[in-house]
């Protein structure tokens, strides 16, 4: 009879153990860091992730090549698409669609210097929050501190572009129209606005991708006070 209970009870010990020991060790290991290192690391972590987000978005194709970012009309226009189609207006249509897509390709690239200041601008509280937080605390903060200025930012590029696109006219018609009869967002019913908020959406999707990676990975990445950092989360 004490023979199974004992065996019972080094099988609750190492059950507790697999689920609270990892927690105890890496609490432990991120209080050896100080807090210079950990700020300092996560910015190296963040900076590299904002380097890779942008090279990866504003090549060509960046936006128009991957599913996952890909802007297409919104909502009841993308529906009216074979519609287009069917008044030979199908060239237009495809048109339109590319020139979103290029346009934010442009946008982004313009769009690491706003994120590096927001890098600067990161406190050491703002800096705790983030390595304690979940798996996209990061991007979280990115979206909180930044989105207003690159909006700022991308707008212009983004209507440059569509001004090109003779669809560009079209779409604001119809998706006033649209609009009015309750279709889509009022927002959806500026281009430029929809494609700019589209481009933020994307990029903060794929920086949220390397945060992941970072975090998952962390002894695969090339800074060693990242490897530190992260290492001991």
């Amino acid at each position: 009879m004490l023979e199974p209970m004992r065996r019972l009870a080094w099988v609750s010990l190492l059950g507790w153990l697999s689920v609270s020991l990892p927690a105890v060790l890496a609490a432990a290991g991120l209080e050896t860091l100080s807090s210079k290192d950990a700020a300092a690391g996560l910015k190296a972590a963040l900076s590299q992730g904002v380097d890779k987000a942008v090279a990866q978005l504003g090549a060509a194709n960046g936006f128009l090549g991957n599913p996952r970012v890909m802007i297409p009309l919104p909502g009841a226009l993308e529906k009216a698409d074979s519609a287009l189609r069917m008044f030979g207006m199908g060239g237009e249509a495809d048109a339109l669609k590319a020139s979103m897509n290029h346009a934010a390709e442009a946008a982004v690239r313009e769009s690491a210097p706003v994120l590096k200041q927001a890098l600067q601008r990161m406190t050491l509280e703002d800096a705790k929050g983030i390595l304690a937080g979940g798996e996209t605390s990061a991007t979280d903060y990115f979206r909180r501190v930044s989105s207003a200025e690159l909006r700022t930012k991308f707008r212009p590029i983004v209507a440059r572009a569509t001004q090109q696109v003779r669809l560009a006219a079209l779409y604001d018609q119809y998706a006033g129209k649209a609009a009015e009869l309750g279709l889509i967002s009022g927002a959806n019913a500026d281009l430029n606005e929809y494609v700019t908020g589209k481009t933020l959406d994307g990029l903060f999707t794929v920086i949220a991708d390397e945060e992941r990676a970072i975090r998952k990975d962390p002894l695969g990445q090339a800074s060693s006070l990242i490897k530190k950092v992260f290492g001991s989360l």
